[in-house]
């Protein structure tokens, strides 16, 4: 499984759905919420819709907008640690269950997922 299967199981508006569905968890979640500030929820989603549609080679919006992604400096600013990784994974597991993410495009996208989720950790346990 590859980008192009995501790309095809899903599509745009199917990532989208993603994204919004993740980001309905992670505003009442107490462990992530705190992390991001309460007047740019859509922002934050916007930028992570527009991140996995770049990464999945469907528009380049993210790059235009922001440049390269350089995700682990913009993150340095959070306390991310094996909990608050964990806790995103399963945030987005969630949101994949609730909109019924096919299983050739959870394939590929569960271990981006966890490679990335891990990649962001800054704090030592």
């Amino acid at each position: 499984m590859n980008e192009a299967t995501v790309v095809s199981e899903l599509g745009e508006d199917g990532i989208r759905s993603l994204v919004s569905s993740f980001y309905r968890r992670v505003k009442v979640d107490n462990l992530m919420a705190p992390m991001y500030p309460n007047d740019d929820w859509d922002g934050a989603e916007d930028r992570l819709a527009k991140f996995l549609l770049f990464r999945l080679g469907v528009s380049q919006a993210y790059m235009e907008e922001r440049g390269h992604p350089r995700l682990r400096m913009r993150h340095m600013p959070f306390a991310i640690g094996e909990a608050e990784r964990d806790r995103w994974l399963k945030l987005m597991g969630e949101a994949m269950d609730e909109v019924e993410t096919p299983a050739g495009s959870r394939q590929f996208l569960e271990p981006f997922f966890a490679q990335t989720a891990d990649f962001m950790r800054n704090r030592a346990e």
